[in-house]
């Protein structure tokens, strides 16, 4: 398996933009979260470097999102789990590629959540979320103009594949972000 290491020179290879890079990092944390709540515990590796490396070719290729990282992850002789977990985290946006395993189902479901979180936590005068409530969380997500450019709909998708009410993954997700220092 690739080390973080690895993973890491692998996305910086194809981003520069310190917004991708933290996105990417604050997936890989929540996904290594996940994994601790949901059981998974022995697999945090696999799914914080499917978190990490997610938004592989969006910086470069955002009109090829999810089939150019297929590509290129193939080029490099990567686990075709761990493709099959990046490229399902666009399902139905821009690729055909489901979400089978519950850590699939997670990534497409936190991808967009993490987002909106951050861009919320941005208007908080602690400018993180440390101090944010689930509460202040949901009146954010249920104002159309604040989350204009997040796709509330992939969000509520995400709950209902992974068979959570959105309240669950709302909060969790919070506390995810929470955990990993955002």
């Amino acid at each position: 398996m690739m080390t973080r290491d690895e993973a890491w020179a692998l996305l910086t290879e194809y981003n520069t933009e310190p917004f991708h890079l933290r996105h990417g990092e604050t997936v890989e944390a929540c996904m290594r979260y996940f994994t601790e709540k949901l059981g998974y515990g022995e697999e945090a590796d696999f799914w914080a470097l499917a978190g990490l490396l997610h938004d592989l070719d969006f910086e470069r290729y955002p009109d090829r999102h999810c089939l150019k990282a297929q590509e290129i992850m193939r080029e490099r002789g990567l686990d075709e789990r761990l493709i099959h977990a990046v490229a399902s985290h666009g399902y139905g946006l821009c690729c055909d590629v489901a979400p089978e395993h519950e850590m699939e189902k997670v990534l497409f479901a936190i991808d967009e959540l993490t987002g909106l979180i951050g861009a919320a936590a941005l208007m908080r005068p602690s400018r993180s979320v440390r101090d944010m409530e689930l509460k202040s969380l949901r009146k954010k997500f249920k104002d159309k103009a604040f989350a204009a450019g997040c796709d509330c709909g992939v969000i509520r998708r995400g709950a209902e594949l992974l068979g959570w009410e959105l309240d669950r993954l709302l909060g969790d997700t919070l506390e995810a972000m929470k955990a990993s220092g955002y």
